[in-house]
């Protein structure tokens, strides 16, 4: 079974940039679509970006011109780039396959943005 371990969240003020980065325990080679969601307090959390095998990307409106998924299939890696943060993107932020396999859940990583 895959773990993920995301890690790359922090504190950042508004405007300012972040790069996270979600390791698994095995192969996501086999996977085909790659996520990163989020979970703002007191909201339902959403699927903000996708990538899949073969590098193809799906965005929410939100982040789209912000954010750039990425995914290093050797590596068993997914990477976000966030850039131009908002306050409003201030949330725990998970890797998972798109559609979610619930076993997967990692333990998130933070990121507040505030000045």
């Amino acid at each position: 079974q895959v773990q993920l371990v995301e890690s790359g969240g922090g504190l950042v003020q508004p405007g300012g940039s972040l790069r996270l980065s979600c390791v698994a325990s095995g192969s996501i080679f086999s996977i085909s679509t790659m996520g990163w969601y989020r979970q703002a307090p007191g909201k339902q959390r959403e699927l903000v970006a996708q990538v899949t095998r073969g590098g193809t990307t799906n965005y929410v409106d939100s982040v789209k011109g912000r954010f750039t998924i990425s995914r290093d299939n050797a590596k068993n890696t997914v990477y976000l780039q966030m850039n131009s943060l908002k306050p409003e993107d201030t949330a725990v932020y998970y890797c998972n396959p798109v559609p979610i396999i619930r076993a997967f859940w990692g333990p998130g990583t933070q990121v507040t943005v505030s000045s």
